[in-house]
């Protein structure tokens, strides 16, 4: 029998996690040596979820959905699909199609759910379709003279195409200068901190490509038609049904770290990696340091990186002396640091109830019903909060009261350390109460039972400052022949969930057949056909 072969994964999120179980699972004991380097105590990363005296919170939002097939399966082989009504579905009479001998969400734990995506636009007190479109409701909502100004502004869009260079530009081309400026240009700046002329129109190709007007209408077109599309046909963001763990999306990532240690994975927690040693173009060891600052060494044939890519530049050998050809090269430590990222904080309100009414046909749980969206995207720029989820329409089970409370998440973008970031838990909370006032979505404090703030550092890989040198980082890292660069921070791109599961796929099937090009690993999400959108 050979030597095994030893990997070290750093990260416990999404990549990190779907890397181990590649390598471990169908008796992958025999062969690799796993160890799972986490620097906090939980799993799932941003996918985790937090609980709060019986509630539970996801951290911006996660829907399992994927067009590509192997996602969707290797979900459902860790929760498999429930087989009877949830018990809102129940209660309500709202139909899924039913796994045929799948669990009982009423009677066991390990399940997903399949749910209904419903997600609006909040703007001028008035709710809009999300993705905007030139509908009914629209056209109600705005008003015949500004739908008008509206709908010339996208036909002139589609005669006269600016050039892409910039995400302004890449927004106007699709739905017409007068729609951008009403819902993208504000809400950009709201997310990003930076006017949409200022940032890469690859943030648009990651997010939104393939979606339009036209997109919208087509897809309204086609609703009426029997002919059934797959999911590759339909862009995401027009999808209707989503899956999603019972208990949030820790629950999935919580479930599969547990299956890996069953396998054989060894996980380590509080396990910060503060150095990664090089030889002559090769990783030999990291360095992980403790919340205590006990410092252990690990050596290891491969490594996997979920890290921050500016995390893990200056970690490079950054223990030892300097020495010509070992730190980092200046101009790449350069382009690392001026990688901007944009942080996040949400902030939960449990409320007896909404002012907000239910005008949709969508059946909603609630005395009187709640209205039905998983998310509300504020794009009214006279307000700092940029979505609002309601927890009670993801999943019945993340609300302990579900009937008699609303659940409630503020997302607000923001930078580590600004005066949002560092206002106290009372302020942050103080504040988020009262723009959900203004807005007319609760009546007032005191209607508010409870609440929780939670703060998220780098959650958004920004497009922006040194990005642009992006692929001269690329080509330093994939130097390093056993290094793999995965998930979202990993490889300093804003993908979806999915898309970062696929990153650890490819590095392992590249680990497992001794492939030394790593174009594979880096190039999920630039296809067009891969693409999803929020």
């Amino acid at each position: 029998m050979t030597d095994k072969q030893s990997v070290v994964i750093i990260g416990g999120g999404p990549a990190g996690l779907t890397a181990a179980w590649e390598l471990i699972k169908d008796g992958g004991a025999d062969k690799y040596d796993v160890t799972v380097l986490e620097e906090t105590r939980e799993f799932g990363g941003i996918s985790r979820t937090v609980k709060h005296n019986g509630n539970r919170m996801d951290i911006g939002g996660h829907r399992f959905f994927s067009k590509d097939d192997r996602i969707m399966d290797w979900w459902k082989d860790v929760l498999p699909l429930q087989g009877a009504p949830s018990y809102d579905d129940k209660k309500l009479g709202r139909e899924h199609d039913m796994e045929p001998g799948g669990p009982d969400p009423e009677k066991e734990d390990k399940v997903m759910l399949k749910r209904h995506r419903v997600s609006r636009i909040y703007w001028n007190r008035h709710f809009f379709d999300y993705p905007i479109s030139l509908s009914p409701n629209t056209l109600k909502a705005m008003g015949f003279k500004l739908t008008m100004v509206a709908g010339f502004s996208y036909l002139k869009s589609m005669i006269h195409k600016l050039p892409e260079d910039n995400l302004e530009n890449f927004y106007i081309n699709r739905f017409g200068r007068k729609l951008y400026s009403m819902f993208f240009e504000g809400y950009t700046e709201k997310l990003w901190g930076r006017h949409p002329s200022q940032i890469s129109a690859d943030w648009g190709a990651q997010r939104v490509k393939g979606l339009s007007i036209l997109g919208v209408l087509k897809n309204a077109f086609q609703k009426l038609m029997p002919k059934k599309r797959s999911n590759a046909e339909v862009e995401t963001s027009l999808i209707e049904e989503f899956w999603y763990p019972k208990y949030g999306p820790g629950q999935l990532w919580e479930t599969v770290e547990h299956n890996c240690e069953a396998a054989g994975v060894k996980v380590v927690t509080d396990a910060k990696v503060v150095e990664v040693r090089q030889d002559g173009g090769h990783i030999t060891s990291v360095v992980t340091e403790d919340s205590e600052g006990n410092r252990k060494e690990l050596t290891a044939d491969q490594f996997i990186s979920s890290m921050p890519v500016k995390d893990l530049v200056n970690a490079i050998d950054a223990g030892r002396e300097s020495v010509d050809g070992t730190h980092a090269p200046a101009d790449m430590v350069e382009v690392a640091n001026g990688l901007p990222y944009r942080d996040f904080v949400t902030v939960g309100l449990l409320v007896k109830h909404l002012r907000l009414k239910n005008t949709t046909d969508i059946p909603t749980l609630g005395n009187p019903p709640i209205v039905p969206d998983c998310w509300i995207y504020v794009q009214d720029p006279g307000y700092k909060v940029g979505r609002l989820q309601i927890f009670n329409n993801w999943s019945p089970y993340l609300v302990k009261d579900v009937d008699d409370t609303v659940w409630i998440g503020l997302e607000y973008f923001c930078e580590e350390g600004d005066a949002f970031w560092n206002m106290s838990e009372e302020e942050a909370t103080k504040f988020a109460i009262a723009e959900l006032t203004r807005m007319h979505v609760i009546a007032g404090p005191a209607d508010v039972l409870d609440s929780h703030r939670e703060r998220v550092k780098k959650a958004y890989p920004a497009y922006f400052d040194t990005y642009s040198r992006m692929d001269e980082l690329v080509e330093y890292l994939d130097g390093f022949g056993n290094l793999y660069c995965v998930g979202r921070n990993g490889q300093h791109r804003y993908n979806n969930m999915d898309h970062s599961m696929a990153t650890a796929i490819e590095a392992v099937g590249n680990i497992k057949s001794g492939k030394t090009s790593k174009k594979n690993v880096w190039s999920v999400n630039t296809d067009k056909s891969y693409h999803e959108q929020k």
